[in-house]
């Protein structure tokens, strides 16, 4: 650290993930506010991330470029798609070797952040602060090897298992702090050997500072899709095998005769063509399938909904985090949650102003699934932005960055407290 910087109190700040601005994954846009909340408080902030665009790798973005005062430094790595794991297995490899070798140019950091895209890129991290000094965060997005097995994608106790979980134990029980997203998770590193003290529970937030309800944006965007007289049904975010979206289909190809009732799938992800394929293969025209909204057009989106749904596959509670909740949250919007009944949305629906708001189905239950649907319209619930400001108080945007950065820099954050009973317990 230079005398200049430590005198003043500003650290240097590296960031580490596959996506960041203006990418508008999950874990880009969290990412990029917490950058922003490290530049605001007159850090040095700097950003290693890909070039290409996650979900479209023809997207380039430049190559260097210093944006609301954070240095971003974008590597170009291999785009073999998705469609076999030993590609992916290989994009993930070309990144780590090209953030290791733009790693090597920059001096010192007081702080690296490293989330979990690609796997094992706090790696890095672990190593490269034991060399520089310095030290690291780990701010774990899902949780890997585990949800790959949890998958089918990697065999338990197989060779390539048993190194992957050794080398993530090692970076999980080397960092400080580990950031869990919901107590589900928190639990299932502790079970690994991590030290208690060393774990926070913090889930994302809703970006509240530009998504709310549009009543005007609602209109147009139902207009253009032929929503307008419709009780549409919405799932909206990534389309993942850890959100199996089978049950909903199910349903969707159940109610295709009335013609009240329409589904919507924005997003993108493996799962968004199998969406696409299945509306095609069936014949179902209450099916709409619409890739990312831009940023600027998603509070028309989200608010096009009158039932959003989320799902969380049964293995994957604790090894990812259903990050869309928060915008329904902020919203208002009535929600439909299929997955296990005890989960991180199940603690939040404890919590809304009108508890009626949200429901719960099994998969595999598609009875469960349209009766809930069709509850929810005869109730006829509409977003309410006002019905959940007590919550919203705790989980906002601002709430939940200053919980984080006092974290990561470790300005007098009770850990073992909230790993215990966590911000939104």
């Amino acid at each position: 650290m230079s005398r200049e910087i430590e005198r003043s109190g500003r650290q240097r700040i590296l960031l580490l993930n596959q996506t960041f601005h203006p990418d508008v994954v999950a874990t880009a846009q969290v990412l990029t506010d917490l950058a922003q909340e490290f530049a605001r408080a007159g850090h040095d902030v700097t950003v290693i991330t890909g070039r290409q665009g996650y979900d479209d790798p023809g997207l380039l973005f430049p190559r260097r470029e210093r944006w609301e005062g954070i240095r971003i430094e974008r590597v170009g790595v291999l785009a073999l798609g998705k469609g076999a794991r030993w590609r992916r297995a290989l994009n993930f490899a070309s990144f780590l070797a090209a953030c290791a070798a733009r790693m090597a140019l920059l001096p010192r950091q007081d702080l690296v952040v490293a989330l979990t895209s690609p796997p094992l890129v706090a790696l890095l991290p672990a190593l490269w602060t034991r060399v520089r000094g310095g030290r690291y965060a780990y701010w774990v997005m899902d949780l890997n090897p585990d949800e790959a097995v949890a998958a089918g994608w990697l065999r338990a106790g197989a060779p390539a298992e048993r190194l992957l979980s050794a080398l993530s134990t090692h970076c999980l029980r080397n960092a400080d702090p580990v950031i869990a997203l919901d107590r589900f998770m928190a639990r299932r590193i502790l079970d690994k050997g991590v030290c208690e003290e060393r774990v926070v529970v913090q889930p994302p937030w809703p970006h509240d500072d530009r998504v709310r309800f549009d009543p005007e944006g609602r209109a147009r965007f139902r207009a253009a899709h032929g929503l307008s007289d419709k009780w549409v049904v919405m799932y909206s975010g990534n389309h993942s095998p850890c959100h199996p979206l089978d049950t909903l289909l199910e349903v969707a190809k159940r109610m295709h005769g009335h013609a009240e009732f329409a589904f919507c799938f924005i997003g993108g992800g493996s799962g968004w063509a199998k969406v696409r394929d299945y509306r095609e293969r069936h014949c179902l025209a209450n099916i709409t399938a619409l890739p990312y909204e831009p940023p600027e057009r998603l509070s028309a989106s989200l608010s096009a909904a009158d039932l959003h749904a989320v799902v969380i596959g049964d293995p994957f509670v604790g090894l990812v985090h259903p990050c869309k909740i928060y915008n329904i949250i902020a919203l208002g919007t009535p929600f439909l949650c299929i997955g296990p009944r005890e989960n991180h949305v199940a603690d939040l629906a404890a919590r809304l102003g009108d508890p009626r708001a949200a429901r719960f189905a099994a998969h595999g239950d598609a009875d469960a699934v349209e009766r809930a649907i069709r509850e929810s319209r005869d109730l006829a619930l509409r977003p309410d932005p006002m019905q959940n400001a007590a919550l919203m108080a705790d989980i906002s945007r601002s709430a939940a960055l200053a919980r984080l950065t006092a974290a990561l820099l470790r300005e007098g954050h009770d850990r073992a407290a909230v790993v215990r009973s966590g911000p939104t317990g």
